[in-house]
């Protein structure tokens, strides 16, 4: 007989989201309350919950979670992603990709290409937020210098971050999809890759028509283009299939000697290496504490509650796929963190697919995915917010909420992936 679950299990999961949306609303700010406390809440909520087992035995359940294979890669992981962003980032990697991109793009395709720079320095940096406060007062002078609207020459900026978010290879929501659904990196971003590329194509187009061909001063920079190597030795080794911890030891290894090389002190380097496994810390722990909630609901019988309950009203395995994209993207609009997000709910995805054979390439790529488009039109997510600050619209008295006509890429991946499930859904592989 199928075990119909206990819906009470899930109450941690409700605490949290209570507590954090309401929080993010009397406060004005998803990002006043740490993450990390209000998960701390729910797993202490996840200890009460469960009479029949003891103390001791709820944190051996706990322990037993944290130990899973997947979650001490994906952590460590996290840790040496960080190690090897701080390093390049200190070694003047990521200003002289920036400035490299910008002098081969002609100045009269200056918002298609800041799009296509966006792309590419996601991809290599890893993280939307930095791509977005990097180039957000290039997309700012842009403007000014061809008249074009100020929230699209950012929302070009933003789409790119996006797109670069949702792939790389070093990326926290790369790692989390991934790690939650126990792929291989390479496999899933080929699958991932096929998906958007569309997305990505048709985005380039739409930003070319909308802006007639017209000189723009750029200001640049004075750039060491050596300096670019060690993002290309990373994004190339990761695409050939290489092991993803030494390609980030070797990248982490060769921006150090690239920046000593260049001038940069192992003083400024040593900084770097130590600030960027340090701001990975707040989402390894959040990743640690979750492991453990999930561990605590899946015993009391939450994900049997999920299963018993898809199994009703799923019918298919595009239904499956429909509803792992619904339930990341309900998530992300509640946490308002793509990454938190597919870590919340990749455990009960990966227990979807199970149950309707959904290859687990494809969940991590639809988690990713979806995430990413919530994530990326959100006027109250971190993208949105550093975009406004970085692009001075506030001064201008405009507010995130003007990016929204511009934003063609998320639009564009949703609507290709949902077409992705709905026309290839069925196939296993």
């Amino acid at each position: 007989m199928t075990n119909k679950g206990n819906w009470r299990a899930l109450l941690p999961i409700g605490v949290f989201l209570v507590l954090y949306i309401g929080s993010g609303v009397a406060l004005g700010s998803f990002y006043a309350m740490p993450t990390i406390f209000v998960f701390l809440i729910a797993l202490m909520v996840a200890f009460v919950q469960n009479p029949g087992l003891n103390f001791n035995e709820k944190m051996h359940v706990a322990a037993r979670g944290l130990a899973d294979d997947n979650i001490v890669t994906m952590c460590l992981i996290f840790l040496v992603a960080g190690m090897f962003s701080g390093t390049v980032k200190a070694a003047g990697g990521a200003d002289s990709t920036v400035y490299l991109l910008l002098s081969l793009v002609p100045a009269r395709l200056a918002v298609c290409g800041m799009f296509l720079i966006a792309c590419f320095i996601s991809v290599s940096m890893g993280t939307s937020v930095g791509t977005i406060a990097a180039l957000a007062p290039i997309a700012a002078g842009i403007s000014r210098s061809t008249g074009f609207s100020l929230p699209m020459c950012a929302a070009a900026v933003i789409c790119g971050a996006m797109f670069g978010d949702n792939l790389s290879m070093i990326s926290d929501t790369t790692i989390a999809a991934v790690r939650t659904q126990g792929c291989e990196m390479k496999d899933k971003f080929r699958m991932n890759f096929l998906i958007v590329l569309p997305a990505a194509v048709v985005t380039f187009l739409l930003f070319l028509v909308i802006t007639p061909r017209m000189d723009a001063a750029i200001a640049m920079e004075s750039f060491r283009a050596v300096r670019v190597v060690p993002y290309v030795v990373v994004l190339v080794g990761a695409l050939l299939g290489f092991n993803v911890f030494g390609v980030l030891i070797v990248g982490t290894v060769l921006s150090a000697l690239v920046g000593v090389a260049t001038g940069v002190s192992p003083t400024e380097l040593l900084a770097g290496l130590g600030d960027g496994i340090t701001g990975m810390y707040d989402i390894t722990v959040i990743s640690i504490v979750v492991a453990c909630i999930s561990a605590l609901i899946r015993e009391y019988g939450g994900i049997d509650a999920i299963l018993s309950f898809a199994r009703k009203h799923i019918r298919s395995r595009k239904g499956a796929q429909l509803g792992i994209a619904a339930l990341v993207a309900a998530v992300d609009v509640a946490t308002a963190n793509n990454t938190v997000a597919i870590i919340l709910t990749g455990s009960i995805a990966r227990d979807i697919s199970t149950e309707y054979g959904v290859d687990p390439r494809r969940t991590a790529s639809l988690l990713d995915i979806f995430a990413s488009v919530v994530q990326g039109i959100l006027p109250y997510g971190a993208q949105l917010l550093y975009a406004v600050s970085g692009a001075g619209l506030a001064a201008a008295g405009m507010s995130a909420v003007d990016f929204l006509p511009y934003l063609f890429y998320p639009y564009l991946m949703a609507v290709c992936a949902v077409g992705f499930i709905l026309f290839i859904g069925d196939r296993k592989q």
